[in-house]
């Protein structure tokens, strides 16, 4: 048997430059890093980072851009079935790409916390994701009659209660370290929303009023997490849609 002399292959620039970047802001921090820094560690040119990166920033989070390309894909493919489930599937897509490198999620988690920048990037990735589902239950629910007078206003609602489900649980796995089942708390906390909101979206009627006539209590709010970047909600089941909405804006108000 002759041995193979081939040339082991070359990883891809983008992830080249983008190890490049990570191990410099781990060495040096972000902000005492430049680009002329993280080419020369790569060994290229200037030109070649920014044909794949727009700005520091976006070496960062390098494959974000491809998991949302997935999201968008899973979703385009997905055209019957619960939307509400569909979205808390596509929302797994998040978490796959993160537990795919323990490692470096954990370690980037670490230093979006210490970086303001940073932190500020990452909610607009999450805003794009928290986008892209609400356009697919949108667009779902826009075909169903019942569904079609709020299906804006419950789109971005159900939309926004999927990611911040979908974060809670990511969030505790990366401030372990990443230690242990990364999808167990994601799907515990994605199954409550399949649960309240799945039904709701299908159009169920609401329950009937209390004795007193007034509508039953919707929503119960739990402390926002260690870091204050999540509130938990519990919603009845058949609480109106506008009694939750109303109840949101008031936690996030004085949150």
């Amino acid at each position: 048997m002759t041995e193979d002399r081939r040339p082991a292959k070359k990883p891809p620039m983008r992830d080249v430059l983008a190890e490049a970047a990570f191990a410099l802001f781990l060495e040096r921090g972000f902000e005492r890093t430049t680009v002329d820094d993280i080419v020369a560690r790569a060994g290229v040119g200037r030109r070649s980072f920014f044909r794949y990166f727009p700005s520091k920033e976006d070496a960062v989070f390098p494959d974000h851009e491809r998991c949302l390309a997935d999201m968008t894909a899973f979703l385009a493919a997905a055209e019957d079935g619960d939307p509400v489930a569909t979205v808390c599937d596509a929302a797994r897509l998040v978490l796959r790409m993160y537990a795919e490198n323990p490692e470096f999620s954990v370690q980037r988690y670490r230093l979006t916390r210490e970086v303001p920048g940073l932190r500020t990037y990452e909610l607009s990735v999450v805003r794009r994701y928290e986008r892209t589902l609400a356009g697919y239950l949108e667009r779902r629910w826009a075909q169903d009659p019942d569904a079609a007078p709020d299906a804006p206003l419950r789109a971005e609602v159900i939309a926004a209660s999927v990611v911040a489900a979908h974060n809670n649980g990511l969030r505790s796995w990366l401030r372990s370290g990443g230690r242990g089942d990364a999808g167990a708390e994601v799907d515990r906390a994605l199954e409550l929303v399949r649960t309240v909101w799945g039904e709701a979206a299908a159009g169920k009627p609401a329950a009937p009023a209390t004795a007193s006539g007034q509508d039953p209590a919707p929503v119960s709010f739990g402390a926002p997490a260690g870091d204050g970047e999540v509130i938990v909600m519990v919603a009845r089941k058949g609480a109106p849609m506008w009694r939750v909405v109303q109840h949101v804006e008031a936690a996030l108000g004085g949150a």
